[in-house]
């Protein structure tokens, strides 16, 4: 049977451990994952441009599968047994990668991933997942509400999702020194108050690093959303290894101005964004906010500057120095995540992204 044929025969079962469908190229650490896991359990087929149901979609040509899943690979060890390749089927052009079962273990970063069902999961996880804390409660319910949104998101949410879980863990371990006498006053540690300033600072910096991976996983998922008549140097070409290396550049370029505290100029100059009608006037609004405390905290060192009060006209005086309670940090933390979740379930459904 040549591979044709016995392409058109897998994409008439439903997923299973053997077979897994996407109607998108995925980025190359979703497809680590997925061919890890077939090595690890019986091998298998990962077919692209089809969907979950089985129909065939085809896979856009813009860019080249091939480099990807070279990506892919070089992210593993030891390297699988895998072949791939384009095939045309049913009047579509598919993209097939076929694993071989291994005989070692094959790790993504030091982790193993196995198939159970038609899904992909890591191998012995970890009691860790589960999270308490009893010094302040609410750190708890966020961690483990976060581990479940990771699933059936993209790769990007679920990266900034383990970053805030690596972030409240912090918070609950140095409680002492964030919050010695209740999560509702600010400490007077000075050592509290900066590396109150620096998690602030982390979580809000990894949002705008979330928009930038996601934009990624649409040009990849969607190249047709990236062409445009917008001109680049010869230099900034140069400087990128292959297509998707500049493919994840123009994404970071996007969020120039986000970096410079203007989410509304962000929006209008970000299609691929403002085309999902999350974000409103309300919740740029209150974004813009978010990021003039992380200005604050990250150029200021927390010193009140006329540009700050023009946000917060109310809180400190001039030249003051502004900061704020951990529950506070949190509470702006939790808006962030609820973003995040509205953003990247709109972008699943409107770009049909991998998850």
């Amino acid at each position: 049977m040549s591979l044709k044929e016995e392409i058109i025969d897998l994409i008439k079962q439903p997923k299973n451990k053997n077979i897994e469908f996407k109607a998108v190229l995925p980025p190359s650490r979703v497809l680590a994952k997925v061919i890890s896991s077939f090595a690890n359990t019986n091998g298998g087929y990962l077919i692209l441009g089809v969907l979950d149901d089985g129909t065939p979609k085809g896979l856009s040509g813009d860019f080249f599968a091939t480099e990807t899943v070279h990506k892919a690979i070089d992210l593993l060890t030891p390297r699988p047994i895998v072949n791939y390749e384009y095939v045309d089927a049913i009047g579509k052009r598919l993209f097939v990668i076929k694993t071989e079962k291994s005989t070692d273990d094959i790790l993504f970063e030091n982790n193993k991933y196995i198939r159970q069902g038609d899904k992909t999961l890591l191998f012995a996880v970890e009691d860790t997942q589960k999270f308490s804390s009893q010094k302040y409660p609410k750190i708890s319910q966020l961690f483990n509400e976060l581990t479940v949104q990771s699933e059936n998101s993209t790769e990007a949410k679920k990266k900034y999702f383990e970053h805030i879980k690596s972030i409240l863990k912090i918070i609950d371990d140095l409680g002492s020194t964030l919050y010695p006498d209740n999560v509702e006053t600010i400490t007077t540690n000075q050592e509290g108050k900066i590396l109150s300033r620096i998690l602030y600072s982390s979580f809000t910096d990894n949002f705008e690093t979330y928009l930038s991976d996601l934009l990624f996983e649409i040009f990849l998922a969607k190249p047709e959303t990236l062409k445009s008549k917008q001109e680049v140097t010869i230099e900034e070409v140069l400087n990128c290894s292959d297509m998707q290396d500049f493919v994840h550049y123009w994404a970071k370029q996007k969020i120039g101005k986000l970096q410079k505290g203007s989410v509304k100029g962000f929006i209008e100059d970000t299609k691929q964004i403002k085309d999902l009608n999350v974000l409103g006037a309300v919740e740029i609004k209150e974004i813009d906010k978010l990021l003039q405390i992380r200005h604050l905290f990250s150029h200021r060192n927390g010193i009140v500057d006329e540009k700050f009060l023009k946000f917060y006209p109310n809180i400190e005086p001039l030249n003051n120095e502004f900061n704020m309670p951990i529950s506070d940090i949190v509470l702006k933390l939790e808006y962030l995540i609820t973003i995040a979740n509205r953003i990247d379930t709109a972008a699943i459904n409107k770009y049909s992204l991998a998850i």
